[in-house]
């Protein structure tokens, strides 16, 4: 009821089951001898295939020790005769191993052949879906545009039929003014309006800031009380020499003020 959790998995340092050095003594033949092919994971541990086979080889042993001897005609023909038996049934036998290996196999090749066949229904089905939603979208696309040019003929159709008499109709300023959808706010190019050509129509145009004349005309008109300008010069912060240079000592008190503050 105990166990022990390790460091290295078992698989890791497990190997092959020792076999020691043995000697057979003479004229016996163990039975342990005839199974020298099967080793550790070819065979080993026995499952049972394995004891159906070590049973074979016993009832072989068994029936070799029964063999009558070849000192008589009538011995050499039983045996022969059994002989022939046994091959009969080893070929039987065989056959039916062959079946066994053939209805494997077959089963095999059908669930191969299902996996490939559903693979196969799947793609033709992802293939079909993919095509059904293409002809969706351009049958949605196409009825968008069936729509659209109905709305359009509509508005057309409807638009005719307020003057289908073809009447001159007097024009009414305030519903104009009142519909900011109607050419007053929005007129259309169509009727040759364009908007771009008169980009400069809200520009500010002055004649008095724009041109010479205009300068000249509005300093006359200005009283003279506006122009005499006092302005004075700043005294300098450094000490300037009789030539009007700047002393390295006035530069620095400069810079140290301003390091200062």
């Amino acid at each position: 009821t105990l166990g022990t959790q390790t460091d290295y998995r078992d698989g890791e340092a497990q190997t092959d089951p020792y076999s020691p050095e043995y000697v057979v003594r003479s004229g016996s033949v163990p039975e342990i001898l005839m199974l020298a092919t099967l080793t550790w994971g070819r065979g080993l541990p026995a499952g049972q295939a394995e004891m159906e086979i070590i049973d074979r080889i016993r009832e072989k042993c068994a029936w070799e020790a029964a063999l009558p001897p070849m000192d008589s005609p009538s011995n050499i023909a039983k045996r022969l005769k059994m002989m022939e038996a046994m091959e009969r049934k080893e070929w039987a036998y065989r056959e039916e191993e062959i079946d066994k290996l053939q209805k494997v196999q077959m089963e095999v090749f059908k669930k191969v052949l299902q996996r490939r066949e559903e693979n196969r229904n799947e793609l033709n089905a992802m293939r079909l879906d993919n095509h059904w939603q293409n002809h969706q979208k351009a049958k949605e696309e196409k009825m968008r545009k069936i729509h659209h040019d109905c709305a359009l003929m509509l508005r057309k159709v409807i638009a005719k039929r307020k003057n289908w008499m073809g009447k001159l109709e007097r024009r009414d300023i305030i519903r104009e003014y009142n519909d900011f959808a109607s050419q007053t706010y929005a007129p259309l190019s169509r009727i040759g309006f364009f908007p771009d050509n008169n980009s400069d129509y809200y520009a500010v145009k002055n004649y008095y800031l724009n041109t010479f004349a205009g300068l000249c005309e509005l300093e006359k008109s200005a009283p003279p009380s506006i122009f005499p300008i006092k302005i004075k010069a700043p005294k300098p912060k450094c000490i300037i020499t009789k030539t009007g240079y700047i002393k390295r000592s006035g530069r620095l008190e400069v810079v140290l003020a301003q390091v200062h503050q």
